[in-house]
């Protein structure tokens, strides 16, 4: 894509009712619990839902949390996202399972910090972070804006604005790029479960507002309404986890830049911030979007590289997408120098060891707004002047 100077590109976004979202959540709301009593805590959980059953799997060490207490938070995950359906309900007839267990404690020797050893990573594994100048939020355009239209969805629905539209969405925004940059919209995809009592014409109506309330008027110019696809396949009333079987981690180019850059492959939700599949993954976003912001480059991509039970990072990879060779030797001795990239040092720097997870859940990691209970902090751009020459 980075030869390209014309092209279309297309991401897409789900809505917190997805049923692979409705997942991320139990099991971010799972990591939350447990960090909340100890900061410290090791959580890696796996979360499936389906028609009127939810099951946790995975490995924990920690504080206690009775099985009840999670089973009841479970079911306010579900009545928060908006489910109330015969096939799937925050009430007695949705069964909830938990098979959480104690950690192994080979990983545990590994990744604890003891006598001369630091803490290592808790999994090998490559991560990916990106930013670009296409946004102010300094995100590539068609992800930024496929999610806005779902947020703007959800918050309207759970007002009561929304009405006949259910929790289970999905969104696909297309642009046209111009000598490597979006110029205007192409197509707009939305796909929304809906109760039985519209047809499609009216969905159509509800959501078209949604459309133009997301994507600033510039890049609507010119823009051909039969190029606005609104459940292409019609009726869509069995959804979430009903209509489709959830897993944990299933979204993850949802959750990164929306196949604009690559993604290491390690899921996000579920798992404390020891593991480098998350914690690296918001460390490098966190230095590509300061290097961006400094105006240094106008894109930035940035791999870091781990090894399980081992501290400093393997390699860093830095592409700048200009071709200056000493501009990246000089962005990569930067981060070396400034930045501390063991799994101890990323989470005291974007202190992580905090109850933030469950609101990443949807709607993306990145290009949100830095929160002021900690959540979001890998998004602030302080640190623009120690890439200035």
């Amino acid at each position: 894509m980075s030869n390209l100077k014309n092209y279309l590109f297309t991401s897409e976004s789900v809505s917190e009712g997805h049923p692979d979202k409705v997942s991320d959540r139990i099991s971010d709301m799972v990591v939350d619990s447990y960090l909340s009593k100890d900061p410290f805590s090791r959580v890696a959980c796996e979360t499936l839902t389906t028609t009127n059953k939810v099951v946790l799997a995975g490995e924990v060490r920690g504080p206690e949390i009775k099985k009840d207490e999670l089973i009841q938070k479970v079911r306010n995950c579900i009545k928060d996202i908006g489910y109330d359906q015969d096939g799937f309900t925050w009430k007695e007839a949705t069964k909830i399972e938990s098979h959480l267990h104690s950690q192994s404690a080979d990983i545990a020797m590994g990744v604890d910090s003891s006598g001369n050893k630091d803490e290592g990573a808790g999994d090998q594994g490559i991560m990916f972070g990106f930013a670009c100048n296409e946004t102010d939020e300094l995100m590539p355009a068609p992800i930024y804006y496929s999610h806005k239209i779902l947020r703007l969805m959800a918050e309207d629905r759970k007002s009561g604005k929304l009405r006949n539209i259910e929790p289970d969405s999905k969104s696909q925004v297309t642009f046209e790029y111009e000598n490597g940059k979006p110029k205007k919209v192409k197509s707009v995809v939305i796909s929304s479960q809906h109760s039985a009592d519209v047809d499609q014409a009216k969905v159509r109506d509800l959501l078209r507002p949604y459309m133009l309330n997301s994507i600033p008027n510039n890049f609507m110019e010119g823009f051909n309404e039969d190029e606005f696809y609104v459940n292409p396949t019609g009726n869509f009333v069995i959804g979430g986890p009903d209509g489709d079987c959830g897993l944990t981690g299933r979204k993850i180019i949802v959750d990164t830049y929306g196949g604009a850059a690559p993604h290491g492959g390690g899921a996000f939700s579920g798992k404390d911030p020891t593991k480098v599949d998350r914690s690296a993954a918001y460390a490098s976003r966190y230095i590509a979007k300061n290097i961006v912001a400094s105006k240094i480059a106008d894109k930035c991509l940035i791999q870091l590289a781990y090894a399980i039970g081992v501290s400093k990072p393997l390699s860093i990879y830095v592409d700048l997408f200009d071709g200056d060779i000493e501009k990246n030797k000089f962005i990569v001795e930067k981060i070396k120098k400034n930045f501390d990239l063991s799994p101890r040092g990323i989470r005291e720097m974007l202190n992580l060891n905090k109850p933030i997870y469950e609101k990443t859940a949807a709607y993306g990691h990145f290009g949100r707004t830095p929160e002021s209970d900690g959540a979001f902090s890998w998004e602030n751009t302080d640190k623009t002047k120690v890439f200035l020459k």
